[in-house]
């Protein structure tokens, strides 16, 4: 293509673009003892976790420490030619929001496209699909191998990065456990900024298992928001716990929550997403299950709980 022309001009764009997000993130690592604001707590299966700050193309890999979360690592990163916030499928755009890595498919399943190998996230989840939003496939995956400069907006949504920093998360990172935080900018906080947000969380979720043990359905109603969802059981028997192997659900059943941990999502709604395992006592096994909660006028409310797929 000559020179001057509009191709080319757009292509020295996206080399500047590059190299100016790039060399910014030598500059914008997050500032010491803080965390991502989403982060309220984290269970102790959990080793890491994966934020995406899609306006300055970066992903900040966190490992779980003794200490509290810890940056390892950070890669520059590509998201959605159109930019981020997806609404529908099609639109170009990466989506915004607490996401969990479901599975690993590595280059023998995937096209050139994707590189070495992808990390699909769980979109649409819960919240995109109660607002209406639409589409899938959404991976952090890497790129062609023939590949030597990449724009900051080169995907049609997923969030890419160089292969040899793919082939690091696909050792590290572990599917249904890894939660994957996309924010077009990231708010970097100390963790006793949190404090409160979260003992408010706590207390909600021991009323809530509190109510559940006791089959006290009335008060559990007044925690379900409207158009409550379940993947397990209809409303009217989700105060009951089905245990294996019985065919009488008990009216009364302790529960106990393990393993729990709990993200924030302020933008456009308050949600926060909880990950827990049930467990009725007197039983050795166990079940990993998800809520999402909103808030309506001035009151958490539960919209969905339901297993870990």
């Amino acid at each position: 293509m000559p020179d001057g022309s509009p191709a080319a001009r757009e292509q020295l764009q996206k080399l500047r673009d590059e190299a100016t997000r790039r060399l910014r993130s030598l500059r914008e690592m997050p500032p010491p003892g803080t965390v991502p604001e989403q982060v309220l707590e984290l269970s102790r299966n959990v080793r890491h976790v994966v934020v995406v700050d899609a306006s300055h193309s970066r992903v900040y890999v966190f490992e779980h420490q003794p200490t509290g979360l810890q940056p390892i690592r950070s890669f520059y990163a590509s998201i959605g030619r159109a930019g981020f916030d997806k609404q529908e499928e099609g639109d170009l755009r990466t989506p915004l929001g607490v996401y969990h890595i479901t599975s690993r498919l590595d280059d023998k399943q995937l096209e050139e496209l994707y590189g070495i190998g992808a990390l699909p996230l769980n979109y649409p989840n819960v919240h995109d699909r109660r607002l209406g939003r639409t589409g899938s496939g959404i991976w952090l995956h890497g790129v062609p191998r023939e590949s030597y400069a990449r724009s900051p907006y080169a995907t049609e949504g997923c969030v890419a990065l160089a292969n040899e920093d793919m082939a690091y998360l696909m050792r590290l990172l572990e599917p249904r456990r890894t939660p994957v935080i996309i924010a077009d900018e990231v708010k970097w906080v100390k963790p006793d900024a949190l404090s409160v947000y979260k003992r408010e969380f706590r207390a909600l979720l021991s009323k809530w298992a509190e109510a559940r043990s006791q089959g006290n359905q009335a008060l559990l109603r007044t925690m379900y928001s409207t158009g409550f969802e379940t993947a397990d059981e209809p409303l009217e028997r989700a105060a009951k716990i089905q245990a294996p192997a019985r065919r009488a659900v008990p009216q009364r059943l302790q529960i106990y929550l393990e393993d729990v941990s709990i993200f924030r999502w302020t933008r456009g709604a308050e949600v926060t997403v909880v990950n827990y395992s049930e467990v009725p006592a007197g039983e050795t096994r166990w079940t990993s299950k998800r809520q999402y909660w909103t808030k309506e006028n001035g009151r958490w409310l539960l919209f969905f709980d339901g297993k870990v797929g």
